[in-house]
Formats: structure tokens, sequence, C-alpha cells
């Protein structure tokens, strides 16, 4: 009886195949989050309205593009003003908002848009889509989204995500301005 050359073969692709399978199952596990809470819709707009000893509501911050945020086109995230702005060729901005940030913040710096992608699973398990990562640090990475059902992270979560959440239509403004190597300004 002739002997058959593919079995090896088959060994060889069926053992890569569950090693495969193993670690996409680990990298699954280890970025699932760790009990599924997530922030209520626009919950970081409620924090922006707080009130002062009067009563009264704070004064709004701002949303002037702040001196000092670079040149040429851009995208400035503001990290303690929670607000991005996204920036043309004549240094103006075209569109400003307020995000929802996630536990974890890139340090302030300039880094450039690495990928963009349509659509997925976010790091906190949300459903997100106009997905645009500009930066990747010890196992977080960082990048602006929309949830599809209009979440907001939670900052408080034991997780340490870098999702920056925008609203949908943000985030479509975002896609639309925010191509590979297009540059970000993260300030304080």
């Amino acid at each position: 009886m002739p002997r058959s050359s593919t079995g090896p073969a088959v060994v060889v692709l069926t053992a890569a195949a569950l090693g495969v399978v193993g670690f996409l199952g680990y990298q699954a596990a280890a970025t699932a989050p760790d009990h599924p809470t997530q922030a209520r819709p626009g919950s970081h707009a409620a924090e922006s309205k707080k009130k002062d000893k009067d009563g009264a509501a704070s004064k709004q911050k701002s949303t002037a593009l702040p001196a000092g945020s670079g040149t040429g086109v851009r995208i400035v995230y503001a990290l303690g003003d929670k607000r991005v702005w996204l920036v043309g060729a004549d240094g103006k901005a075209t569109h400003t908002f307020q995000v929802g940030p996630s536990p974890a913040s890139p340090d302030p710096g300039t880094y450039s848009v690495t990928s963009r992608n349509k659509g997925g699973v976010g790091s906190d398990g949300v459903q997100v889509e106009h997905v645009v990562v500009f930066h990747s640090e010890g196992g977080v990475v960082f990048g602006f989204s929309a949830a599809v059902d209009g979440s907001m992270p939670d900052p408080n979560a034991r997780k340490r995500t870098g999702a920056v959440r925008e609203s949908r239509a943000d985030s479509a403004a975002m896609w639309d301005f925010a191509q590979v190597d297009t540059k970000v300004v993260v300030i304080p």
C-alpha cells in the first residue's frame, strides 16, 4: 500500500490552527471587561454641569482652539477639557466636540493616526464604529470611536482601556477627517 505524504502536513496545519485559536481565546479573555458595566449615554455631560455653592451652573469652558496646540492639519485632544478639535490646513478648527475618555489616557505629546477600522468590538467589549487609532503603550491602545449603542466608557472601570468615545455624529466627522498619518496633538 502506498504511503501518503499529506499526513505530516495535516498534522502541522492542525497544530498551527489550534495554536491560533488558543491565542485568540487568550487575547479575547485578556481584553474582556471584568464586569460589563457601561456609563449611561451623555453621562460625561452631566459632570460638566456641576453646580457651584450658590446652585448656579458653572461657567462652560471655552471651545476655542487652545494656544500652543501645534500647526497645520491636526486633531487636538485636550485631556482636561475632554474635548477634541479637528483643525484644517489654515489652522482653524472645522469641528469641535466633547468626548468621554476611558480610565487610561495617553501622555501629552504628538502622535499620528496609525490605523482606522470601520467597526468592531472595543477593548471594553462594546460594539463600536469609526475607530481611529493613534497610539499604543503598555498593552493599551488609544483611539477615537463611537459606541453603536451611544454609550460612553466608564472612567472608573478597573480595566485600563484607551477608548476616547465620541457621539456617532462626531465620530463620522472624525472618520472623514482623520486619515492614516494625520497628526494627533494631545495636550493636558
